[in-house]
């Protein structure tokens, strides 16, 4: 079996799913900046015009699982390409948008196109580059990703200022249609010839989007029995997906995967990991702004540092995680961010900019020291074939964490504490039970005793001294 692509198709390939990456992130992100701009266009409520936000994620969390496991069925590079190509459709469909309801479904279309090409995007990663630099390969995928987090405010409010709307969601389709030309070099493996549980991957779309939609609406909605009512149906029907999915080889919930403690402990590391980083970030300007005053340009400076230390770290973590085992990694980032968020609780009474920027900047570090080996450690970890769901598990994962922990703070501030310190110490403990779930990865006993050929090229602890 070929180790990678030979080069200089191996470039081309990481083109493709560096503006593929970026494009999914940047569209998500330029949104946030044109909600209050939509909202006066079109005539709707703010509160009606978020919904361009959250219906792009919640497609995105329920359609990831699904679409990686039709993936593994009609290839990796088929459903990159025809994501890639829905989503582009989508997004030029938003200038004939004229009603919140029509923009709505253009964005739930974009959301099915970005789900094809994001659940399939690490199983790529790992078909392109050669097994001792997956670490490396999956660590400019991170940068590339905090990268476009970190100018997508920039670039939608660039945008705003000199043309209509509509624009700020076209100025992802020439990354997607960068990523679909060079997706020619993309590596095709072989599918996996099996069926496709439609109704499974339809069950495990109404077990994400019942939880989190009642999950929301118990936040924002005025009736807490009808919210309680969705989340239960949601894990009713959980209950009976997780029962009939340990009775599929090829399961769409990657029970199979999860069944391996080196597998469970990373996923639910990283689950904690992004609750914990969220809960910061969605925090801030809150703190920023009400408790020290600060004004949003001003906060966009104590912000930005975050995304923009993650960029240069992730590619030294990724590399570094080739040699390193990444247990250890994952325990020494979480150190890291758990002593830059105990730093952030207890800032000063008038603190300067460069006080947070600092800050900021070593929590930003943190976990990017941590989520490039945890990713390689979840892809890794997995058998070849099962690779696509290996990717799935991991996307899911960040916008599970992504989600509960923007929900948690909706639920801080419901109760009065969400703009204090309060929110950087919940996200310190986290960091200290994604730490501990991370260090508890190098007992030999949590080993996968079928190590992968990915698996071979990590050294133990006793090799790493």
């Amino acid at each position: 079996m070929k180790d990678g692509l030979p080069l200089p198709r191996r470039y081309l390939a990481v083109g493709a799913l560096c503006l593929g990456s970026s494009l999914v992130i940047i569209d998500g992100g330029v949104a946030n900046v044109a909600l209050p701009t939509i909202a006066r266009d079109l005539g709707v409520d703010s509160s009606a015009v978020v919904l361009v936000v959250t219906v792009y994620q919640l497609m995105l969390v329920m359609l990831l699982l699904p679409f990686a496991g039709l993936g593994e069925r009609i290839g990796l590079k088929r459903t990159y390409q025809l994501g890639q190509t829905i989503f582009t459709v989508a997004t030029m469909l938003c200038f004939f948008a004229e009603s919140l309801p029509f923009l709505l479904i253009v964005r739930a279309a974009q959301a099915v196109g970005a789900a094809m090409a994001l659940s399939v995007s690490s199983a790529l990663i790992r078909a392109t580059y050669p097994a001792k630099s997956l670490g490396s390969g999956l660590g400019i995928n991170s940068a590339i990703v905090s990268a476009s987090a970190a100018a997508a405010p920039t670039i939608g409010g660039f945008v705003l200022g000199v043309a209509p709307w509509p624009w700020v969601f076209a100025c992802a389709v020439p990354f997607a249609l960068g990523s679909l030309y060079l997706g020619r070099a993309l590596p095709n493996p072989k599918p996996h010839e099996t069926h496709f549980d439609v109704l499974g991957a339809v069950m495990c779309a109404a077990m994400f989007g019942l939880i989190i939609g009642g999950l929301e609406s118990a936040v924002h909605g005025n009736s807490p029995v009808v919210s309680a009512a969705i989340v239960l149906l949601g894990a009713l029907i959980g209950v009976g997906f997780v029962r009939r999915e340990r009775s599929e080889s090829s399961p769409i919930l990657p029970i199979d995967l999860l069944g391996r403690p080196i597998i469970a402990l990373s996923a639910l590391s990283g689950f904690i990991a992004f609750s914990a980083s969220m809960t910061l970030i969605i925090s801030m300007p809150f703190r920023l702004q009400h408790e020290f005053g600060f004004t949003p340009p001003e906060m966009g400076i104590m912000l930005a540092p975050w995304p923009l230390t993650n960029v240069l770290v992730a590619p030294l973590s990724g590399w570094l995680s080739n040699r390193v085992p990444s247990g250890l990694m994952g325990g020494i980032g979480m150190i890291i961010s758990i002593i830059a968020l105990l730093l952030i609780a207890f800032l000063p009474a008038h603190p300067h900019w460069y006080d947070v920027a600092w800050r900021m900047a070593l929590c930003g570090s943190g976990f990017g020291f941590f989520l490039p080996p945890n990713a390689r450690l979840i892809i890794g970890s997995a058998p070849r074939e099962r690779a696509a769901a290996a990717g799935g598990l991991i996307s899911t994962v960040r916008l599970m964490g992504q989600t509960t922990g923007a929900t948690l703070v909706a639920t801080l501030l419901a109760f009065g504490i969400g703009n204090g310190m309060t929110p950087p110490l919940v996200a310190a403990g986290l960091a200290l039970v994604a730490g501990l779930c991370s260090i508890s990865r190098l007992r030999p006993a949590i080993r996968n005793p079928q190590r992968t050929e990915v698996e071979d090229e990590v050294p133990t602890l006793k090799q790493a001294r």
